[in-house]
């Protein structure tokens, strides 16, 4: 996507090669002078009390509730981030894989997705209302589906260049469907044993007219 933007664009992917928590994301200049880490710690611990303790945190919890909650925030790892100082925006992108099987699997994964980071984007509203915080998500279906109007909106925020935005959609399906076959592959080969997956055995008949 970074490479894809129109070559004016103000807006900046900070986490090109991988996900970054909150805590490395707020050492960066960019974001600090957005808020302080402790201006952003206060009005994250109002949303962070109301969030439900996993069991597997309760023994942290327990030790230190109140450092637990801001451990917690700085934790937090995000898939993405783009930032605009210009316009004083700040994206925060998420991928999430769903069930496609009904038709609203879209609008569920997007609100599940939400609800991940409600704390996050609740706290940088509440500490600098001047800036605009917005969360991206990009959802893609167990099947392979992909809701094409969706993917091209969110493309067109991220200020994707309109002749790249095909190639971008499709970059993003055929991965999709790689991941999927590799997954088949992989599970095959530990159900039936055998050699490692190549992609030779991905065109391989199975039996029962199965073709993975």
């Amino acid at each position: 996507m970074h490479a894809a933007q129109k070559p004016k664009s103000k807006l900046k992917f900070v986490t090109l090669d991988k996900e970054s928590n909150m805590s490395t994301l707020w050492r960066r200049e960019e974001f600090l002078r957005i808020c302080s880490k402790e201006e952003l710690a206060e009005k994250a611990q109002e949303i962070e009390v109301t969030i439900p303790v996993k069991k597997s945190q309760e023994s942290r919890y327990n030790l230190d509730p109140r450092s637990f909650f801001a451990n917690r925030l700085w934790g937090r790892r995000l898939d993405g981030v783009a930032i605009n100082e210009a316009l004083m925006i700040v994206y925060i992108l998420e991928f999430k894989r769903s069930t496609d099987r009904d038709e609203g699997f879209l609008e569920v994964k997007g609100a599940e997705a939400n609800e991940k980071h409600k704390s996050i984007i609740g706290a940088l509203k509440a500490a600098v209302p001047e800036w605009e915080f917005e969360q991206i998500n990009f959802v893609v279906g167990n099947s392979g589906s992909v809701v094409e109007s969706d993917f091209y909106t969110k493309l067109k925020k991220l200020d994707i260049q309109a002749g790249k935005k095909d190639q971008l959609f499709a970059d993003h399906v055929t991965q999709v469907c790689e991941a999927h076959n590799w997954v088949i592959v992989s599970f095959l080969q530990q159900v039936q044993g055998g050699t490692r997956p190549t992609t030779e055995a991905s065109r391989e008949n199975i039996g029962h007219n199965v073709h993975v």
